[in-house]
Order: structure tokens, then C-alpha cells, then sequence
């Protein structure tokens, strides 16, 4: 699975052939001379190579809050982390049974290059098809209406009244009016001119625009940021708070405008599977674009990272929708058929070949988003602190690849010990081996999915984990503890 943020360069269209046309001075004598076919065809636009397929996770270090970050398979087993965050993955982990080199997660890729002038070669290769096909629908209709002027042939024009479609509350083309104006594209690009394309929409009419941690992550230490709203009005943006953890990051316009429209959040709890959904965005650069679905699956768990050795993975109990999702979309609103924001698309599963005119790999209906709930609260929080606030157990456990669920294991990072002493998990009576098969409700298999699980609560809440010990199951009631920041 891989999340993706970056507009992508377009080759330039190629020179189109002839535009044959037929003159109206001469009647049709037979067929065309060789080489003078009426249909020119129009040369495809040339693909980059594509990228190469991410490598399979293998079995990883611990992570305190319910899972750790996959290793390559080369890379040596490692200690169990204690309480601060788990090491990066050097690698990109994958998601779902895609076969060999398939596993749990999702990985979004590294910013690519700013993009110069990546749309002007999509344009002009569209303008060259128009024109080729203009070009031929007029040869030809002269000289069909030169042979035929007794023919009795018909055509019927649309009403004035019949071309005014009304497009009442409700529909997708409304929605999507009213939902456009508060969109924007983000431009982030860092201080050694690298960077990409993302988006965002407006949270509050202070000027606040909430995205994904990825789509800023360039500008972060020293780098530049603008907002575009579809008018074409561009804003110079700062960045009030990012958290790596659950990919979510508050930017704020600079002389924000009084005429701010936030967007309806709605309650990401209450979506059901089949609930229709609109998702836009700015895929491969391509701003202001709209797409839609439905709501495929809820509390998918998704675990992303852009593979970087510096790379702290973010983990989601996602939305999951077919809408298409492509990169570029990182950030921008997931709505329901009201318009109300129901999450943030960050994440794609993803084929390994590349997409038209790009290397990076497109939609294949399987878009994930994080729950709106979720990401009110971070954004709320990043607004008031500029720190995000996670949500915690207090023991370590383990990443292996299973379905058994979250097994705490024995040692923590660096000797540390595997159960916080006096933290929340220790409280409840958990101890090293305990595997833990639920929250609440909701059915645990693999320490990712805890920490998906866990930082869809707020410390302090609490709630139940089921375990089994010995082969026996057991329950036990827990108040979830907190921590600040990333590091």
C-alpha cells in the first residue's frame, strides 16, 4: 500500500500528425491516395518506466503502544522497544495477501521533484487530440452534407430549457460545488528545492487547513508552503503542528481571507459499509478533482511510512472506499453524500507499475482514509499545542507476521522492561507473553492493529482488553495513559 503526495512531471505530447481535410471544391472521386487516410491516429503519450514493486516486511522490533516497525528481510531481530517510539523501517511495508512480498501496512512514497510544467504536456497532448478530431468532424460533415443536401436526414437541437439541468441538493455535482471552494492544493517544498503536491481543506475560518504529515513533511525544517483554492487564489502557509504518528498535520494561511467556508465535519463512527463517498484532490498534480464511491470496508488496519531510515510509520484504523485515490490526494476530504467530512485520504493499495505519464503507481479502488473523529481531536490538539497527543497502554508487543493477535513481549528496547511499572497495562495485571485478542469490541490480530486500535481513544479513556495467557482467556478493564509529541 503506499500513500503518495507528489504532482508527477507529464512527458510533453508529441507532435500529432497532418490534420487531413477534405476540400470542398472536389467531390469524392473513390478512395483516398495512399498515405491521405481520413483517420490520422494520434500518437500515445509516452510512459516512465515504473516503480519498482515495495519489499515484504519481515518480523520487526516491538512497538509500546501496540506494535513495531517491520524490518526488511535482512534485517537482523532486535530487542523489544520499551516506552519511546519504535525505530523506522528501512524498508516500505506492504499491504494485504498480495502473494510473495506482500504483507501487513501501507507505505507511501518519498516526495518526488517539484513538478515543472507537469500539466502543460497532459494539456497539450488533450489539445492536440481535440483539435484532430475537430479538424475531421468538419471535412467530413461538409462533404456529406455536399452529396446528401436531399438525403431527409434530421437532426434535433436541445431546448433552452432542457440544456438548464437542474443539479437539486443531494446530488454529487451539488456537493461537490459547494464542497470545491474550501479545498486546496498544498504546494510544500523544502529549503533544497525538493518537494511535492498534496491537499488539504479548510478547518476553521481562522485560516487552519488540515492535510497529512506526509504532504508537509518537506517544508518542515526551513522549507515553503502555499495553499491554491480552485479561484486560483494563492497563500503563503505555515505550519502550527504535524504528528508523524497518525499522518495528520494543521497548516495556517498567511492574510487568510475573511470569507473562509470551513467544510461540515461529520461522525466518522456512525459511516456504514455501502454509504456512498466523494473524494477530492489534486491526483498527479491535477487539482480541483473530483471522484467517487463507496464506504468498502471501516477499521481496516493500515499502518504507512515513506521507507526512509529517518521514517517514523503512522498508524490507522482506516476508512477504506473504491472512490479513486491517486498521489496527490494525500490530505484532501473524504465526504459523505451530505458533504460532511467523513475522513482524510492518505493512504492507496496500490499495483507496481506505473500510471499515464508517471512511474508512480494509481488507483486500483482501494483508497483508505483516517476517520474524521480521529483526526478532529489531533487537529484540535496541534492547534491548541502545536504537540500531538497519543493515546497509550504501556507495554511493548510484538510485529510478527500472525493473526493470533498482539503479543507483548518479554524485553523492551535496550534492556528496558516490556511492561511500564505503574504504567496502565501493568495496572490492569498484564504481563510478558500475554497475547491481547481485543479492544473493546474490536478484534485485535497483530500489534499494528492494536496501536490503529488504541489511537482511535483519548487518554483516559477506558476500555477492555481481552487476552489469553496459558491458553486461557482473560479480561481485564484499563484507563489508557498519554504521551506528547512524536519523539
Amino acid at each position: 500500500m503506499s500513500t503518495e503526495n507528489e504532482g508527477n512531471t507529464v512527458p510533453p505530447a508529441p507532435s500529432a500528425p497532418p490534420v487531413p481535410t477534405a476540400s470542398p471544391a472536389a467531390a469524392p472521386q473513390g478512395p483516398p491516395p495512399e498515405g491521405h487516410a481520413p483517420t490520422a491516429p494520434l500518437p500515445p503519450v509516452p510512459q516512465e518506466s515504473p516503480v519498482a514493486p515495495a519489499t515484504a516486511p519481515g518480523q520487526g522490533p516491538a512497538h509500546p503502544q501496540g506494535g513495531a516497525y517491520p524490518q526488511g528481510p535482512a534485517a537482523p531481530a532486535g530487542p523489544a522497544p520499551d516506552g519511546s517510539w519504535p525505530p523506522p523501517p528501512p524498508v516500505t511495508p506492504a499491504y494485504g495477501d498480495g502473494g510473495a512480498g506482500a504483507g501487513w501496512g501501507a507505505s507511501y512514497q518519498q516526495p518526488a521533484p517539484k513538478p515543472r510544467d507537469g500539466r502543460g504536456g497532459l494539456v497539450a497532448a488533450v489539445l492536440v487530440a481535440a483539435l484532430v478530431a475537430g479538424g475531421l468532424g468538419g471535412g467530413l460533415g461538409y462533404t456529406l452534407a455536399k452529396d446528401n443536401d436531399s438525403s431527409g436526414s434530421t437532426t434535433v437541437s436541445a431546448s433552452d430549457s432542457a440544456t438548464q439541468v437542474k443539479r437539486a441538493p443531494g446530488t454529487i455535482a451539488n456537493t461537490a460545488a459547494k464542497a470545491l471552494p474550501s479545498t486546496v492544493t498544498i504546494e510544500a517544498e523544502s529549503s533544497n528545492g525538493e518537494g511535492g503536491t498534496g491537499t488539504g481543506f479548510v478547518f476553521d475560518k481562522q485560516g487552519h487547513i488540515v492535510t497529512n504529515n506526509h504532504v508537509v513533511a518537506d517544508a518542515v525544517d526551513g522549507g515553503k508552503l502555499t495553499a491554491t483554492f480552485p479561484d486560483g487564489k494563492k497563500y503563503d502557509a505555515e505550519i502550527v503542528g504535524h504528528a508523524q504518528g497518525y499522518d495528520v498535520a494543521v497548516i495556517k494561511l498567511k492574510n487568510a481571507p475573511s470569507d473562509l467556508k470551513p467544510l461540515a465535519l461529520g461522525d466518522s463512527d456512525k459511516v456504514a459499509v455501502g454509504d456512498e463517498t466523494i473524494a477530492i484532490g489534486a491526483p498527479f498534480g491535477l487539482s480541483n478533482t473530483v471522484t467517487t464511491g463507496i464506504i468498502s470496508a471501516k477499521d481496516r488496519p493500515v499502518a504507512s511510512s515513506d521507507g526512509s531510515s529517518t521514517s517514523k510509520a503512522s498508524y490507522m484504523s482506516a476508512l477504506q472506499t473504491d472512490a479513486s485515490i491517486n498521489p496527490g490526494n494525500s490530505g484532501g476530504p473524504l465526504l459523505d453524500a451530505s458533504g460532511a467530512v467523513i475522513g482524510i485520504n492518505s493512504a492507496i493499495q496500490s499495483s507496481s507499475s506505473g500510471g499515464f505519464g508517471s512511474g508512480q503507481s494509481g488507483s486500483i479502488g482501494l483508497g483508505f482514509a483516517i476517520p474524521i473523529n480521529q483526526a478532529k481531536y489531533v487537529a484540535q490538539q496541534l492547534i491548541k499545542t502545536g504537540k500531538p497527543v497519543y493515546a497509550r497502554i504501556g507495554a511493548s508487543v510484538s510485529l510478527e507476521d500472525s493473526t493470533g493477535g498482539a503479543k507483548i513481549t518479554d524485553q523492551g528496547t535496550e534492556g528496558a522492561a516490556a511492561i511500564e511499572s505503574g504504567g496502565p497495562a501493568a495496572k490492569a495485571g498484564l504481563k510478558p507473553g500475554d497475547v491481547i485478542t481485543k479492544l473493546d469490541d474490536h478484534v485485535i490480530d497483530s500489534g499494528p492493529t492494536l496501536i490503529g486500535e488504541i489511537w482511535t481513544h483519548k487518554p483516559g479513556d477506558k476500555v477492555t482488553i481481552t487476552y489469553k495467557r496459558g491458553g486461557q482467556e482473560h479480561t481485564a478493564q484499563l484507563t489508557l495513559g498519554s504521551r506528547e509529541g512524536d519523539s
